[in-house]
């Protein structure tokens, strides 16, 4: 076995030469080393069943061969040489882009991350629309950029002192904790009809567009209610404003759809992916219709954006997606953990709520009187990964256990993670 520095020299080396906003996650981390499909393993030998993938990353498991082959090929053959040349990955990569997104949607602009990709989103409604003013909702989270990270509505993730302006926040639809303090269905909606009157109150009246996440991820795999996204895009017509969907964590088949947004019947003006695109190679987009997309003529290119390698592994991951049918195993492993969480719910108080679609699900904790309990969640956490179990956290609380692992997960892996969990609420319910 290689020799390998280990967990407590490479917190020592992040203390010297990474900057200290990059946290890590538990009290006593380990190095990983390997991975392969929908396992881990750490600098010691030890297995682990990654349930987080990365935050959404790997939907078609750690080092995929077939991925992972036809990767090897291409950086022996071409690596790069930029977007302003022409070779063929990328273009044939926006083809099948165009063909399995919903609506309309037809060319795309690939970057490399999620963050770029938002950047890019929001640029490309200010063109169309000509306004520089942008609804977002409470809780969401869209990159690291100035402007993305004006437009998210995370305290902690907001940490420029000066954000960019023009920018109105709506309440999210957060149902298990309204922050209108109301009730699903009874509210009609009240949440999306907000966005009328701060279209009306806060902004000129024609914002360029609304951005929001399918289901928020880092508020805590928030989940909006049917209706709830035609809503805003009646809204949103009357003022001839643009719906921008970030799918940056929900895409390809996590919930069940290629994309999130397929399950609530609405088709946004523009999307952003990443993430499980290139299922670890950096690579993000953003496609919209011809009308709008074609408004953008301006040069513009990115260095590494759809560069040979990156693209060449989004169209393996559309292949592989296809081919193994993770869609529909997403919706039946999905279903098995949520039925199972529900079973534990039942004797467990101290899971308040169980939210998610497919295989990105929520797990809410709280303390009797209904407030988080993310001091709880995180020894459960911590127990779990000494059993071999890597399961995210998540929620503004930070009270949120997520389940988001890679689609090629099994029926025993859900059946093993489901009752080492049994096992460690019931011993720090004692």
């Amino acid at each position: 076995m290689k020799n390998y520095i280990g967990p407590e020299a490479i917190i020592e080396k992040k203390k010297k030469y990474i900057m200290p906003c990059l946290a890590h996650f538990y009290k006593k981390p380990r190095e990983f080393v390997r991975g392969s499909m929908q396992y881990l393993y750490d600098s010691e030998g030890r297995k682990y069943l990654d349930c987080f993938a990365g935050v959404s990353v790997i939907n078609c498991g750690h080092c995929n061969p077939e991925i992972t082959d036809k990767i090897c090929e291409q950086v022996r053959s071409l690596q790069h040489v930029c977007n302003i040349y022409l070779t063929e990955n990328f273009v044939n990569l926006a083809e099948r882009l165009a063909e399995v997104t919903p609506g309309a949607l037809q060319k795309s602009f690939f970057c490399s991350t999620g963050t770029e990709a938002n950047e890019g989103a929001a640029l490309l409604a200010s063109i169309y629309t000509g306004s520089s003013q942008f609804i977002a909702l409470r809780s969401g989270l869209h990159g690291r950029t100035k402007l993305t990270m004006s437009l998210t509505g995370i305290g902690m993730w907001r940490t420029d002192p000066n954000p960019v302006g023009g920018i109105s926040f709506a309440p999210n639809a957060y149902c298990y904790r309204c922050p209108l303090d109301k009730k699903y269905p009874e509210c009609d909606l009240a949440c999306a009809n907000a966005v009328e009157d701060i279209i009306r109150t806060a902004t000129s009246g024609h914002p360029a567009a609304l951005i929001a996440e399918t289901i928020q991820g880092n508020a805590g795999i928030v989940v909006p209610p049917k209706g709830y996204f035609q809503r805003l895009r009646e809204i949103l017509a009357v003022h001839h404003s643009l719906l921008i969907i970030d799918e940056v964590q929900t895409g390809f088949a996590r919930t069940g759809k290629m994309f999130a947004i397929e399950n609530f019947d609405v088709v946004p003006d523009i999307m952003t992916v990443a993430k499980a695109l290139g299922n670890g190679v950096p690579i993000s987009a953003f496609i919209s219709t011809a009308e709008i997309a074609d408004t953008y003529t301006k040069p513009g290119a990115s260095t590494l954006g759809g560069n040979p390698v990156s693209t060449i592994a989004g169209l393996a991951v559309l292949d592989y997606i296809e081919r193994h049918q993770l869609k529909e195993n997403a919706l039946a492993r999905g279903k098995q953990l949520k039925d199972g969480l529900h079973e534990l719910q039942r004797k467990h108080p101290v899971i308040g709520d169980i939210r998610g679609l497919g295989l990105m699900v929520g797990a809410e904790f709280v303390h009797a009187d209904g407030t988080p309990a993310a001091e709880v969640l995180d020894l459960v956490l911590e127990e779990m990964k000494d059993r071999g179990f890597i399961i995210g956290k998540n929620g503004i609380e930070r009270n949120v256990m997520a389940f988001q692992p890679p689609l090629v997960i099994g029926e025993q892996d859900i059946s093993d993670v489901l009752n080492a969990l049994e096992m460690v609420l019931t011993k720090y319910e004692k």
